[in-house]
């Protein structure tokens, strides 16, 4: 009997040391992620606009299966506010980074960053003044306020007073859309006077009265361009609220439901349609084709059109139309 327990007890002592010694077995950790992650940092998210920017960038990301996020300020004048964002971004080490900068300079020191960081700067919307960006996705802002101002000065007759109000002074978008308007008007339709140019931050009620203020000041006011979808509501309520429907006319950049009922009415004679999903999608998908090595153009044109209450439900500017 003593041998029998002092065997179990040899067999337990052993049997404990290699439960001791035998490592446990672990779980394999969890896969890191594998999609590329690409975050977007827009100007704000207060217009439709954007809303079909997001559309058509979440679009591409199914379709080249990355993961992407997209954000913006609350409004486009909060520049700041944007400058932190784009720094969370890039604090994430992200694939790629797709910036539509509020300010085309004030970016720029972080654009270096990425650089250093060897991260794809896609722009889209609104270009930096840097060529650090792969490619810009965006609409040729100077061409598209060209053909607006060309739609007002038809309507004016090319003859008479006309004024501008303008999302800022400090975007790409800004900048191209006033210069471009401004420039045609003076070289093709030489009687046709600009007496005013105010910002109005892309806020609709800062610039209805500040066209409210622009109207008063000058009664032979024939003709309103406002540059992006804000500045033009802006406009038009103006115009309507002071009883000019009829006697000013009203071209608009952008869409959205307003506009849109606004143009079927007759209270705003057309707009300039961007293609915000195809900005999106392009945006994303040159940052796919950057990290594959792929060369780019410095611009990736996505186009834009004229519409009115004469093609507005066609085939080919509905699509293009968002509420």
């Amino acid at each position: 009997m003593k041998v029998r327990h002092i065997l179990l007890g040899v067999m337990a002592v052993v049997l404990a040391g290699m439960l001791i010694t035998v490592p446990a077995v672990r779980t394999p950790p969890a896969q890191a992620a594998t999609k590329p992650y690409i975050p977007l940092i827009s100007k704000g998210f207060q217009h439709q606009f954007w809303q079909a920017v997001k559309q058509g960038a979440e679009q591409a990301a199914k379709d080249f299966n990355v993961t992407i996020t997209f954000e913006g300020p609350e409004s486009e004048s909060q520049v700041d506010k944007q400058i932190e964002m784009l720094q969370a971004a890039l604090d994430k080490k992200p694939s790629a980074i797709g910036i539509a900068a509020l300010d085309s300079k004030a970016v720029v020191p972080l654009l270096e960053r990425a650089q250093a960081l060897h991260i794809p700067v896609i722009g889209f919307d609104s270009g930096v003044d840097s060529p650090i960006p792969v490619t810009t996705a965006a609409t040729d802002n100077i061409a598209a306020a060209g053909l607006a101002a060309d739609k007002l000065a038809a309507l004016i007759g090319n003859t008479g007073e006309v004024a501008v109000i303008v999302h800022d002074q400090t975007s790409r978008t800004g900048i191209d859309r006033r210069d471009g308007f401004v420039n045609q008007m003076k070289a093709k339709h030489p009687n046709v006077k600009i007496v005013d140019l105010q910002y109005g931050g892309g806020d609709q009620l800062k610039s209805t009265d500040l066209a409210k203020a622009i109207i008063q000041a000058h009664p032979n006011l024939k003709g309103f361009f406002g540059a992006n979808e804000g500045s033009a509501i802006g406009v038009l309520n103006a115009v309507v609220e002071l009883k000019k429907t009829g006697k000013i006319f009203v071209v608009g950049y952008d869409s959205g439901q307003q506009q849109m009922d606004a143009i079927r009415k007759g209270t705003m004679a057309g707009a300039i349609t961007q293609n915000p999903v195809g900005i999106g999608y392009k945006c994303v998908e040159a940052a796919v084709k950057a990290l594959k090595g792929e060369k780019l153009p410095k611009f990736t044109d996505t186009g834009f059109f004229w519409y009115d209450k004469s093609n507005i439900d066609s085939s080919k500017i509905a699509p293009l139309l968002y509420k």
